[in-house]
């Protein structure tokens, strides 16, 4: 997702030059390309993500437009208050893109880990945010960022995440996309865990159950009605993300399936009121929190299939 990333700034930044990547101690050889080529546009302030985020607003009040790129934690966390009173408050044509969404960061700990980020950030008025689910989807998002004038926040995975689209496809901020149909069950999916969620669907629907999977790359603002369209007849609703499921996609889907008064179950999968545990590559991190492929799938057979 990284790569995606840094090609599709990159692309932006060659076409318009108020567009502006901004790091903190945080590029990989990727930003190099982008530095070597544009210096002008590619600024390190170092770490100091406040700084970073009150420097982003300033030139964007001056006609810039500057995408913020660093860890997620520490932008969601650290940053919040500079997010929220200065970007937000202000409404101004800030991207705001934290890297390592969910456990990404799975050598350093919680501290490190963005599983709240979605909570924090989606009181903030103002702010779009997108969650993309594979690297083609990053290069979309990237792009209607660029279009949308006003704050986005943008969270990405970094594990070489796998691409689940084989063709094309139309992106269209706040609305869903299925990405195969059902009509029994629908398993709904924020970024890049999309990847383990698939694999466990796909094992179900190989034993026959009729499961529809559902990517929500949009958090903020989500088309309701669209979704609820999908959603409509389905007998349970079952949530999976790397991130607390308290005011994550599962808060989000109860508050759809209460206004829209949809006759259907919930379940959500994820961190439930915790902070992760263990140490290790993403994939063992998942497994000893039970957001493994293997582990949704065990989940879903013996809860609901």
């Amino acid at each position: 997702m990284q790569k995606a990333y840094i090609m599709a700034l990159y692309e932006l930044v060659k076409k318009n030059e108020n567009v502006i990547s901004l790091l903190s101690d945080s590029g990989t050889e990727y930003d190099e390309l982008l530095k070597r080529e544009f210096p002008r546009q590619c600024i390190n302030l170092g770490i100091a993500e406040e700084n970073l985020v009150g420097a982003a607003s300033g030139m964007a009040i001056g006609g810039l437009i500057p995408f913020v790129y660093t860890s997620g934690a520490f932008l969601a966390y650290r940053a919040f208050e500079f997010i929220r009173d200065d970007v937000c408050f202000q409404n101004l044509n800030v991207k705001i893109v934290g890297m390592g969404s969910g456990l990404a960061w799975s050598t350093l700990g919680s501290s490190h880990h963005t599983t709240e980020d979605i909570s924090a950030l989606r009181a903030l008025p103002n702010l779009t945010i997108f969650s993309p689910a594979s690297p083609r989807e990053v290069e979309k998002t990237v792009k209607a960022a660029y279009e949308i004038e006003g704050p986005v926040y943008i969270r990405l995975g970094m594990s070489k995440e796998k691409e689940i689209y084989t063709e094309d496809y139309d992106f269209v901020p706040g609305k869903s996309v299925e990405i195969f149909d059902g009509t029994d069950y629908a398993v709904c999916v924020t970024g890049s865990i999309m990847e383990e969620a698939a694999e466990a669907a796909e094992r179900l629907r190989g034993e026959g159950k009729k499961i529809k999977l559902i990517n929500v790359h949009t958090l903020k603002p989500l088309d309701q009605k669209d979704l609820s369209l999908k959603l409509k007849g389905v007998k349970k609703v079952i949530t999976v993300e790397e991130h607390n499921i308290f005011g994550g996609l599962g808060g989000i889907l109860a508050e759809i399936i209460a206004e829209e008064k949809l006759k259907t179950e919930l379940m959500r999968i994820g961190l439930n009121d915790c902070f992760a545990q263990g140490y290790g590559t993403q994939r063992e991190v998942r497994a000893a929190n039970g957001l493994d492929s293997e582990s949704i799938y065990q989940i879903l057979k013996r809860e609901f299939l």
